[in-house]
This record gives C-alpha cells, sequence and structure tokens, in this order.
C-alpha cells in the first residue's frame, strides 16, 4: 500500500518536470537538426508559466471545465497506472480524457478548432485498435491485466510481444502528435489549422493543456517500459533506456517526414495492427 502511494505521488511531481525537460531536448535537437542553436532546456517551462500569468480568454466558461476534466482524467489515468492497477481501465480513462478535450474544442465554434477537433477523433480510430491489442498481448503473456503483475513477472514481454512493441512504437508517433502525423494540433500545419485542437485555448487553460500532455507522453513511456520490465535492476535500466530511445526517434522522425493525410495515418495505424499485432497475438495464443 505504501508503496502503491510513493509511485502515485512520484508521478504527480515528477512526471511534469521530466515531461517539461524531455520537451525541453525535444526542441534542442530538432534546432541542432535544423542547424539553429534552439531555445533554452527549460524554455517549455518558461513558456507554461508565461501563459499562467496571462489572462485566459475563452468563448465561454464550459471550454475551462472541459480541459480541467481532460486535466483530471490524465491524472487518474497515469495514478492507476503507476499504482499497477488494470490496463483496461487505464486504456478508457486515458480515451475518456481525449473525449473531454475535443469537445472542449467542439464548444467553441470555431472552424479551425472543429477540424482539428475532428482530426483528432480520427487519430483516435487509427491508435486505439493498436493500444487495445497491446493490453490483450500483456494479458495472454502474463495471464494478467494489472500493470503491477506484468512488471513483477521474471520474463521481459518484449521477447514474445516484438511485433506488439513495434506496433505500439509505431502509433507513439501518433500519440505524440509528432510529423508526419501530427494533423489535430500541429506546429507544421499553420497555414491551415493555425493550432487546431487549441486554437481557441489561451492563458492559464492552454498551460494546463501543455502540462497534462507532458504528463500523457510519461505515462506512454510507461506503457513502453512495461514491455522489458522484469522485476530486476537491469530490466529497470534496460527499460528506461529504451523508453528514451523511443522518445528521441520520435523526434528523429518528427524531422525527417512531411506531414501526410489523415487517410494515410487511419490505414498505416491499422495495417501494422493487423500485421504486427494480430499475427502477434495470434502465433502467441499458439504457442
Amino acid at each position: 500500500m505504501i508503496q502503491t502511494i510513493i509511485c502515485v505521488v512520484a508521478y504527480l511531481v515528477l512526471a511534469p518536470l521530466v515531461g517539461g525537460i524531455l520537451a525541453g531536448l525535444d526542441r534542442i535537437v530538432s534546432a541542432r537538426m535544423q542547424r539553429r542553436v534552439g531555445p533554452p532546456l527549460l524554455q517549455p517551462f518558461y513558456d507554461v508559466f508565461k501563459l499562467r500569468s496571462k489572462q485566459s480568454v475563452t468563448v465561454n466558461k464550459v471550454q475551462d471545465f472541459y480541459v480541467a476534466c481532460f486535466f483530471i482524467f490524465v491524472l487518474v489515468t497515469g495514478g492507476i497506472f503507476f499504482a499497477g492497477g488494470d490496463l483496461l481501465l487505464v486504456i478508457f480513462t486515458l480515451t475518456l480524457a481525449s473525449v473531454f478535450l475535443i469537445v472542449g474544442a467542439f464548444s467553441s465554434n470555431s472552424p479551425y478548432s472543429q477540424v482539428g477537433a475532428e482530426r483528432e477523433l480520427l487519430q483516435m480510430m487509427a491508435y486505439e485498435p493498436m493500444v487495445l491489442l497491446t493490453a490483450i498481448g500483456f494479458y495472454l503473456v502474463d495471464r494478467s491485466f494489472n500493470v503491477y503483475d506484468i512488471v513483477t513477472d521474471s520474463a521481459m514481454d518484449v521477447l514474445p510481444l516484438i511485433g506488439v512493441f513495434l506496433g505500439f512504437v509505431f502509433i507513439l508517433t501518433i500519440k505524440f502528435r509528432k510529423s508526419p502525423f501530427d494533423l489535430s494540433m500541429s506546429h507544421h500545419a499553420h497555414q491551415e489549422l493555425v493550432r487546431g485542437l487549441t486554437t481557441e485555448f489561451s492563458g492559464k487553460t492552454l498551460a494546463l493543456i501543455e502540462v497534462a500532455h507532458w504528463y500523457e507522453n510519461i505515462f506512454l513511456l510507461g506503457f513502453v517500459f512495461l514491455f522489458f520490465a522484469n522485476g530486476t535492476i537491469w530490466g529497470t535500466v534496460i527499460g528506461v533506456v529504451v523508453c528514451l530511445l523511443a522518445y528521441f526517434l520520435e523526434v528523429l522522425i518528427d524531422n525527417s517526414f512531411a506531414r501526410m493525410k489523415w487517410q494515410v495515418a487511419i490505414n498505416s495505424a491499422w495495417i501494422v495492427a493487423a500485421v504486427l499485432g494480430v499475427i502477434n497475438l495470434f502465433i502467441v495464443y499458439l504457442i
């Protein structure tokens, strides 16, 4: 019980710090790849503090409510995950958090926000099958949806679930909102979307969304960690290293590929889920 509380508190306290630092490293690496100096490492924190000092201008008060619900459910998702809870409940709460953000964007009646919200729904359709297949894969190998049971299992799940692992890393590009699939609130589509999903959010509300994304990124990297956790120190070290490599692989992809249409995002994600995910699970089931 005490260990569970410590893990949850550590997530709530450390996740925004680590997430902000990773976002700063993302900007620095991207700048170096583009032969720019780039911002300082702590620039994401400066941006959030600056947003918090500004007045929030929203179309209606309901927006703030939906963003608050989005933030709370992201915290609940990570809390359940790092407390060793049920993976299916984790996926459900994460999906519910995304729905709140989408409804908040729809409520603004802004054409940019609504197009961004529609694209976010399409992206959810793209990555959700692979996320569910990942949870099913852990169940087939460990006979449990419980995160604690998966982490304490003596074998690394990445060995029997290599296809599922590669499929999950693929859909991380969508979840991290990196090019070529940064369709809903991208930093590469200003000419058509402004800021898409978050166009009508500002001030403290926008700061809350940014911090929630830091929490979400750490949770997703925790999902990657599950593939390598085996209850030992070496498993933990390998898992952390792979998480960092996966994150910077997404940064590399973000700076190397042109943005694609939403049809490509859905088709490619479903093909990857069918080929890597379903076939891998079928083989594990037969074994």
